[in-house]
Formats: structure tokens, C-alpha cells, sequence
């Protein structure tokens, strides 16, 4: 598909000035249910919610590629769309913005180089978008030279789909209330999808309603904004929205070393796919 979308876009098209990588799943999400209710009234209430730390866990599984389904999907499929559009995206007119939505449940705790599809472990959601943080960085340190510019967001605490697929409906009715108060004291709980795309877009079906101003982050120059920074959308207790970038709980070295990996994986896969399809054309 990757293959598809750039033959037909660089015969119409000489550059890709914007790419959003918001694709994202948390299968099969399970809930703590003593940490929430032992958290819930404790001071680790605003970091639960905040992060998932400890409250979430995950169960992924293997595609059909070989890959973890988690990593496939919220890292190595973007990461290939990339790589897929680099002649399009790397141009001398102008520079290009590669956007990542990350999380705030984004761990380095979650991650490891050695199992860094997270294969091992029960956080995979959180694995991947630290994964992602990496990716970001180590793309400003390959690519700005040549024009691309990435840059991550996190949306916070949003109401969304993928929050209610966590836990019932009717649970996050009734617990709205006591995140209401809590976010006087804090500024991630963003809650709406409005607030959350403060600094991006966080929905594709939001897209036409927020691009009246809420694209903080397309209206400032790539090269000027700081690529060890996550742009975070944020609420004050007054429902008012603003960004603010925080610096990543990350490392270069080990940000190189992950793309140095995705690198070896995309060979891999890529000869993969070649003999798979040469078998099929001799058959």
C-alpha cells in the first residue's frame, strides 16, 4: 500500500510539505482494578491517570509479518511510510514536518533495545509510543539537513474511543466528575478532543472543525522548534487550552541504536517480501 501511495503521489505531487503519523491501537486493554481504586484517592491519582503507570496493561500479539501487532502498527508501519516517502518529503524548496502523536504514557521504563517490539513484556502501548519519541529524534538528526523536520505531541488525557475501549462507558461517567476537580490541580487532563488538539489534530474526523486554530504546531517554523521537546496539549482548570513543550526522558545513543535496528528490520522484511513475491510469480 506504502508502494501504491508514493508511485501515484510523485507523479502528481513534487513534495509532501506535512505528514501526521497519528495511527495508533491498544488492543485488549486491561485495568488494574486494585491499583485504580487503590490509586484513585491516594497522591498517585494525577500520575495514574496521567501515565497508566501501573493501571495498564496490554495484550498483543504476532501478524501475519512476524511482528509484534502493536509495534507494526504505532511504529515500524510509519517508520516505512517514511522511508517510502523520503524523495518526496526531503526537498530543497522548503522544509518538510513529520508530526508524531506520542503519549503521556510514553515510558522508558516500558522500553528496552533488546526487546524493543516489546514481545516480552505487558505495556506494549507504552513501549511503542516511547519508541516513537525515539524515532522522532533520531529522524531531526538524519534528515534536517535535508529539509525534514520531525516533531512529537501528546494530546493528554482525552475521551476518545480508544479511552472507552479501556473501561466501560458507564465507569468513566460516573468517575468524570472527580477528574473534572482533579484537573485544578493538574494540566494534562485535557479530556475533550477539542483540548487535546491543541497542539495537533488528535482525530482525523475533527480535522475540518480544529483547522480553525488549532494547528499550534503547523504554524511555527520546523526549524525552530526543539526536537528533544514532546509539544504537549494542555488544559488549565478553567478549561483554557495552551502548549507547552517538555524536554523527553530519552538519550541520543540510544535513540541511534533504535534506528540503527529499524534499519537491519526493514532489510529483513524488505527480502522478505522479495522472495515471498519471486515463489508467487513462479507458481
Amino acid at each position: 500500500m506504502a508502494k501504491v501511495v508514493v508511485v501515484t503521489g510523485a507523479n502528481r505531487y513534487r513534495r509532501v510539505d506535512y505528514l501526521y503519523l497519528n495511527a495508533g491501537i491498544m488492543p485488549n486493554p486491561r485495568v488494574s482494578f486494585k491499583a485504580l481504586f487503590t490509586g484513585l484517592f491516594s497522591r498517585r491519582a494525577i500520575s495514574m491517570f496521567a501515565t497508566g503507570e501501573g493501571l495498564l496493561t496490554q495484550e498483543d500479539r504476532v501478524t501475519k509479518d512476524g511482528l509484534q501487532e502493536v509495534f507494526e502498527t504505532n511504529v515500524f508501519g510509519h517508520f516505512i511510510l517514511i522511508k517510502e516517502l523520503e524523495s518526496l518529503l526531503c526537498n530543497v524548496e522548503g522544509p518538510s514536518q513529520v508530526i508524531w502523536t506520542s503519549s503521556s504514557n510514553a515510558r522508558r521504563s516500558a522500553f528496552s533495545l533488546t526487546d524493543y517490539q516489546h514481545s516480552q513484556g505487558q505495556e506494549s502501548y507504552s513501549s511503542s509510543k516511547y519508541a516513537t519519541d525515539l524515532l522522532s529524534v533520531a529522524l531531526n538528526k538524519h534528515f534536517n539537513k535535508q529539509g525534514l523536520y520531525s516533531s512529537v505531541i501528546c494530546p493528554g488525557l482525552v475521551m476518545t474511543n480508544l479511552t472507552y475501549g479501556i473501561l466501560p462507558s458507564f465507569f468513566w461517567s460516573i468517575i468524570m466528575p472527580i477528574m473534572l476537580l482533579i484537573r485544578i490541580f493538574t494540566n494534562t487532563f485535557t479530556l475533550t478532543p477539542y483540548n487535546g488538539a491543541e497542539a495537533l489534530v488528535s482525530s482525523c474526523c475533527s480535522t475540518i472543525v480544529l483547522f480553525l486554530g488549532k494547528l499550534w504546531l503547523f504554524r511555527q517554523k520546523p526549524e525552530s522548534l526543539n526536537p528533544l521537546a514532546k509539544y504537549h496539549s494542555l488544559t488549565s482548570g478553567f478549561g483554557n487550552s495552551y502548549v507547552e513543550p517538555i524536554k523527553m526522558d530519552l538519550d541520543e545513543d540510544t535513540s541511534e541504536n533504535f534506528y540503527q535496528k529499524l534499519l537491519a528490520l526493514e532489510q529483513q522484511v524488505r527480502e522478505r517480501m522479495t522472495r515471498t513475491e519471486r515463489k508467487d510469480h513462479c507458481q
